[in-house]
C-alpha cells in the first residue's frame, strides 16, 4: 500500500503500476492522490493542531470541489457511519480509539470519492458492528460512485462482509494464489500453509 502511495523509503526493482494507462510511479504521492487513489491506513497518524474539516476542505478545494458544503458533506457522512460529529473541528485522530480512528478514515472515503480505495487491514482494531458500519459504506461507494476497492487483510471476517470478486494470497513478496470468495473460504479452512509454509501468516 506504501508503495502505491509513494511512501519516501521504498525502491521499486520492477514492474509498473498503471492507471489510465499512466504509471502511478513516475507521479509525486500528491498527484497519485490527485489521479483519485486512496490509501485507509493500517495505523492511521495522528496529527496535532489540524483538524478533520480543514484537511477535507484543502482536499476538496485542491480537486476543484471547494464549492461544495464541505460542513454538510461531513455532516452527512458522519451520521450515515455513526462518527461523532464532534470529532470533525478537533485534532485528526488525536485521543480516537483504533475503531473511530477507522470510521474516520472511511468518513474521508466517502466525502473525498476517490476512485481506487487502498483499505490496509481496515478490518484491524473493529468490532463485529464496526466493521458492519464500515464494510456498508464501502460497498455503498462502490454501487453509487464506481469506486474500485483494494482491500489487504489477514482475517477472512472482511471478505465476508465485502465479497470480494478477486482474492489475491501475497507470499514473502509474491502473488502466489488466484481466486474468486471461494479462495477466501478455502483459507479460513486450511490456512496459509499450503502457500508459504507458514500457518501463522498471511
Amino acid at each position: 500500500s506504501h508503495v502505491i502511495m509513494g511512501k519516501p523509503g521504498y525502491e521499486v526493482v520492477g514492474g509498473s503500476i498503471t492507471l489510465d494507462g499512466a504509471d502511478v510511479l513516475d507521479l509525486e504521492p500528491w498527484e497519485r492522490a490527485r489521479a483519485g487513489l486512496f490509501l485507509a491506513m493500517q495505523y492511521p497518524v495522528e496529527v496535532p493542531g489540524v483538524s478533520v474539516e480543514s484537511v477535507l476542505t484543502e482536499a476538496l478545494v485542491a480537486s476543484g470541489r471547494g464549492g461544495d458544503d464541505v460542513h454538510g458533506l461531513m455532516a452527512a457522512e458522519a451520521t450515515r457511519i455513526g462518527f461523532d460529529e464532534r470529532f470533525l473541528t478537533r485534532p485528526m485522530n488525536v485521543d480516537l480509539s483504533g475503531g473511530e480512528k477507522k470510521r474516520n478514515e472511511t468518513l474521508q472515503l466517502g466525502v473525498l470519492e476517490p476512485r481506487i480505495a487502498i483499505l490496509d487491514e481496515i478490518d484491524s482494531g473493529l468490532d463485529i458492528a464496526a466493521l458492519r458500519t464500515v464494510s456498508r459504506r464501502v460497498e455503498a461507494a462502490t454501487n453509487e460512485a464506481g469506486l474500485g476497492v483494494l482491500a489487504i487483510t489477514h482475517y477472512r471476517r472482511l471478505l465476508t462482509e465485502l465479497r470480494p470478486n478477486v482474492v489475491h494470497v501475497l507470499s514473502q513478496g509474491r502473488i502466489v494464489a488466484v481466486g474468486g470468495a471461494e479462495l477466501a473460504d478455502e483459507l479460513e479452512r486450511t490456512g496459509y500453509g499450503a502457500y508459504d509454509g507458514n500457518e501463522d501468516e498471511g
